[in-house]
Formats: C-alpha cells, structure tokens, sequence
C-alpha cells in the first residue's frame, strides 16, 4: 500500500458514509410505512470504494438491486438518495424508484437495477460508446455471484472481449444468491476463473480489505483505459444483513458465520492497517464517521421535509420524447 493521506482519507470517507446510510436510513424507511423492498449493503462498503476511486464522473458503473453502496462511492449526493427512498420528489427520479432505480447521469451512474446481471448490458453499451466514439471513458458493471450465473453476463462477456471494450465486470461475490449458498449455484469455485473462457484477466480479491480492491481495480481500469479490453474481479465479500429488510439471513446460516465475518468488516480493518503508520489519527477517522452519521441526519431531515409527488405525475417521464425529425421513416438510418 502506497497511498497518500488524501486518497486514504478519501477512501476511510466513502466506506463510513456507506455505512451509516445502510445502517441510519435504511430502518427510516420502514417507519414512514415505505413498503418497498430494500437491500442493504453494509459489509461490502471495500468493493464500490475501492473500484470507484479510480473512476471520474465521466466514466460509468451500471448497478445491482443491492446498489446504494454503489451509489455513494460514485458520488450521488445521499440526501437526494434519500429522499428516493422517501419516495419524494427531490430524489433522484422523482421519488418513483425507490432503492432499486436510483441513477444519476451526471455522476455516470446508470442505475440500481432490480432485474439480475441488467447492469451488465448496460455497462457494456455504455463501454461501446466509449469506443466507438474514442471518450476515453470507462464503465463497470456490478453483479453479484447470482448474477454471475444469468445468460447475459456470458454474453457480454464474449462480444466486450471480441470488440476489446474498456468495461470492467465486478462480481461481488457475498456467498449468498439471495439464500441459495454460492457452492450450490456454480460449478466453479472461483468466479474470476470463468473470465479466461472470454480471453480476459481475472482477478480473486479480499473484497473485506479495500486495498486489496483498489489495487486489483487499479489494473483493471489503467489496462481499459488503455485500449487493452475488458477485465473480471471478483471481489469475497460479506453482507452483514439479509438479503432485504424482510429477510431473516439466520433461517440459511450461522452466527459463527457471520461472528467470522463481522471480524473482517472492511472499516475495522482499514483502522488497523492506517493507524499504526502514524500519518492518519483515531481521532481524525472518528471525525469522520461522527461527520457521516451527521450527514445521514440532514439526509433524513431533507427528505422528510421533501414533497411527495402529485398524482398526476404518474403519467410524467413515461415515455421518452424523441425530436419529430427522428420518428421520420428512414431519417438516420445511415451504417
């Protein structure tokens, strides 16, 4: 690890506001009798760290139904999360997404996504884009060791790898597709090893220690910005609650399990790798996790005071308005 104290810090900021808006705004959801299903990613704050520090605004990271995480790290503003999640207006689609339809264009987020492996596809166009029209720019796609399993990610795969497409494919493997344990649904004990079938690098990371991501993602980003094609990290990870806030995780494993688990927490274990170098204090990493559950009050205080959307604004944003001359038969249909 050779980081200076601003990317150090940078990192230990993003892992403790994702942890505080799981931990914080998550419950505030329930009791404001928001019924919709919601996913916490508390566990796996290393991963979308670790991955979109290398990334700008410009590039791109499409998303999971588990994908506030993803959020955070890619710089959507969490009061206007929040307030998505409130179902209100000020959030970013107008509070008819919810958790799982948060996107942020200007940010490069594509959007959480409640259809499994559906960031895929859209991470792939995205990186086609790049390239066709030479922007320079990345894209990610995040999916988790369920998804890993679904016919579009070997599809995608495939064709990035043909067209040696700047996209990086992230599997956050958390060991559990929903309840289903990772052993029972591949056949393969690494995900990461599949990315040879496509002609590509795969990586196996500790995706508990976000510096082992951010040196794995290091590569993978510097070798797709570099015209070299598309990459595979697979990055073993944790979520420390069920698989949605109506989800039980001790009905399918073990508090042993998760003791074991909760031992390696991404934060715990950043605290202990920095401190004892001496350019970081506690005190300075206690600042800011005191500064994010801050935040996450002004969040819910945003979102609170947010309006909730008029009936009438669900016949808003239904369908895309193309300009009249494209909707012409056979205007741009040039190859």
């Amino acid at each position: 690890m050779d980081l200076d104290r601003t990317t150090l810090l940078k990192l230990y900021t993003t892992m403790a506001t994702i942890r505080n808006f799981e931990e914080r705004g998550i419950p505030e959801t329930g009791q404001r009798a928001m019924s919709a299903s919601v996913h916490s990613s508390a566990g796996q704050e290393a991963v979308p760290t670790g991955i979109c520090a290398h990334l700008t605004d410009d590039d791109w990271i499409g998303s999971t139904h588990r994908g506030h995480g993803h959020c955070i790290a890619k710089g959507v503003d969490p009061k206007l999360m929040m307030a998505e999640l409130f179902g209100r207006t000020t959030g970013p689609n107008k509070g008819k997404g919810g958790s799982m339809h948060i996107c942020d264009m200007s940010k490069g987020m594509l959007g959480t996504n409640g259809v499994v492996a559906a960031s895929v596809p859209l991470a792939v166009g995205a990186a086609l884009t790049s390239k066709l029209k030479n922007l320079g720019r990345v894209a990610v796609a995040f999916f988790g060791d369920g998804g890993a399993n679904q016919g579009v990610l070997h599809e995608s795969m495939n064709l990035a790898s043909v067209w040696k497409l700047p996209v990086i494919f992230c599997c956050e493997n958390n060991g559990y597709a929903e309840s289903t344990p990772v052993e029972y649904g591949l056949s393969i004990t690494n995900v990461s090893d599949r990315a040879a079938g496509y002609n590509m690098p795969g990586f196996l990371v500790d995706g508990m220690d976000v510096f082992a991501v951010y040196d794995a993602a290091g590569q993978a980003v510097a070798r797709a910005r570099a015209g070299e094609g598309p990459s595979m990290l697979e990055c073993r990870t944790y979520r420390y609650y069920g698989h949605t806030v109506f989800d039980n995780p001790l009905s399918y494993r073990t508090k042993e399990e998760e003791d074991h688990w909760r031992a390696l927490d991404p934060l715990k274990q950043f605290r202990e790798t920095v401190i004892p170098q001496g350019e970081i204090t506690t005190q300075e990493l206690d600042r800011i996790d005191k500064e994010a559950e801050e935040l996450m009050e002004d969040a819910i205080k945003f979102a609170d005071e947010s309006p909730m959307p008029e009936p009438t604004e669900l016949y808003e944003d239904v369908y895309v308005q193309y300009p009249s001359d494209l909707l012409k038969r056979g205007t741009n249909m040039e190859v």
